[in-house]
């Protein structure tokens, strides 16, 4: 298998930036919805130290990019005590939307700069147009897989601000096996979750020509 170890370095620093955004951007809510745990757990910082996990961090999303599959990850979750948030459940909503929600945020932007600058239609084997269209997809992928409903995942946590409370137990149950399910789910099922990732990331890249006109 012939490996670009550039490209391998690139994806690299477009996951780890996308991750740490990522969380940040859920300690920074729960900071403003009356929880500093993430504070004084040091993790509001930009130190890629704090945020990365060997595994979902680097490994699977080099693997991932390597096999031509969607490239998705994640970094070590950021410490919530829900129970010092505002609105409680839905507190606890706002702050797992806003990482897949700031993931959206960086594809959007770099799909309008790559679109207004011309990147988005040179040549594919320039430089800059593999960079931003990486930035855009990784990001896709990584909104798109912490968007599913599997406890500790974020869409999780919108299930928890509306589903019953036996749901909730069952849930919560969950929470220690989620990232077995998931990995389960992705053996078993690899070609039909890679499709519904793909179908998903296409449906927000339709929405952003959309939005542009094009």
């Amino acid at each position: 298998m012939d490996i670009n170890f550039g490209k391998v370095v690139i994806i690299l620093i477009i996951v780890v930036g996308s991750v740490i955004l990522h969380e940040l951007a859920h300690g920074i809510v729960a900071y403003w919805l009356g929880d500093n745990t993430a504070k004084e757990a040091g993790r509001l910082t930009f130190n890629p130290i704090k945020h990365i996990d060997p595994f979902m961090s680097i490994i699977v999303p080099v693997v991932l990019y390597i096999i031509g599959a969607p490239v998705f990850g994640g970094a070590k979750p950021v410490p919530i005590n829900s129970h010092n948030l505002k609105w409680r459940e839905w507190g606890m909503a706002l702050v797992a939307l806003a990482g897949p929600f700031t993931n959206f945020l960086l594809a959007l932007v770099a799909f309008l700069i790559a679109h207004f600058s011309g990147i988005l239609y040179r040549p594919s084997g320039e430089l800059l147009y593999f960079i931003f269209v990486e930035i855009i997809f990784i990001n896709l992928g990584f909104m798109i897989f912490n968007l599913i409903p599997i406890p500790p995942l974020d869409g999780s946590r919108l299930l928890y601000a509306i589903a019953s409370d036996a749901v909730r137990a069952l849930m919560m149950s969950m929470e220690r096996y989620g990232f077995i399910i998931v990995y389960l789910l992705i053996f078993l099922f690899g070609n039909a979750f890679s499709n519904i990732m793909v179908s998903g990331m296409q449906a927000v890249l339709n929405f952003f020509y959309l939005l542009v006109g094009h």
